[in-house]
């Protein structure tokens, strides 16, 4: 699906009470598998150096047992902030592969993004189901539908690749995204970061947070740590390991913009942190 313009139409106090009862979604148990993206190297020397990208759902972070992510939706922003196409991408059965030429230095944002409109309703005594673009909508399901019900859907699952020394990380602006303090390619066990956590680029309050370490089949526990966002979004965690870490963040509200009633606002993250 192409990616669309989806505001979120709330003010700050109804958000807050909106954000309250949505941050329960991210405190339920954790799903059998979970979106991930994998860079082979998140900091290199400099530009014109090469990274691979593995883009997958497993049932255990960051290993390759469940099926491969869907890239439809893959947006890597140079620092500049220019879009381009990966040099190669392959689908396989447990992961999608993709390798980007850094040609540019500093910051590198890959992404997979999925945003759209998901409508249920009954034809004949049959259920149906549809997914597809808010353009598409009206084409797509018939007009006065019975028990019709549609939800405005996004999500963004991505990874962060820096070549030289790191570069700012602006917000879209659209959906759940995340500001680092400090930057995602500088992280070190035992430090603390900031996560001011943005939805359409405003603070985002209350918001249930997972932070999840790689590694979790090896281990006895999960190992996952619970956060909260503040009235201005923000929280901290410390780092207690280096490692890979899946951050986590969802949102669901009752108020959206026509044809849908609905609105789900995800945002996943990989970032890696580095021994002190």
């Amino acid at each position: 699906m192409k990616p669309l313009a989806i505001p979120f139409h709330a003010g700050p106090a109804l958000l807050a009470t909106v954000l309250t009862a949505a941050s329960l979604l991210a405190t339920a148990p954790a799903e059998a598998h979970r979106s991930f993206l994998v860079p082979s190297s998140t900091v290199l020397s400099g530009p014109g150096q090469w990274v691979t990208i593995d883009a997958a759902r497993g049932n255990d972070l960051f290993q390759f047992n469940h099926n491969a992510m869907p890239v439809e939706g893959l947006v890597i922003l140079t620092p500049s902030g220019e879009r381009v196409a990966p040099a190669r991408l392959e689908r396989f059965r447990y992961r999608s592969v993709l390798d980007v030429e850094l040609k540019e230095a500093g910051t590198w944002r890959i992404a997979v993004i999925d945003e759209g409109l998901r409508a249920t309703w009954e034809q004949d005594g049959k259920p149906k189901r549809w997914t597809g673009s808010r353009a598409d909508f009206a084409q797509a399901v018939p007009a006065g539908a019975a028990r019709l019900a549609v939800s405005d859907i996004q999500s963004r699952v991505e990874a962060f690749v820096t070549a030289g020394q790191p570069t700012p990380i602006a917000p879209t602006g659209r959906g759940l995204e995340v500001e680092y303090q400090p930057h995602p390619n500088d992280l070190v066990a035992g430090e603390a970061t900031t996560l001011r956590f943005l939805v359409d680029g405003k603070p985002a309050p209350k918001l249930a947070v997972k932070v999840v370490p790689g590694g979790a089949r090896y281990r006895d526990t999960v190992g996952e740590i619970d956060l909260q966002t503040d009235a201005d979004g923000r929280t901290r965690v410390t780092w207690p390991s280096a490692g890979l870490y899946w951050l986590q963040a969802a949102i669901r509200s009752d108020r959206a913009e026509a044809p849908a009633t609905r609105r789900s606002v995800s945002y996943v993250a990989t970032v890696e942190v580095l021994p002190d």
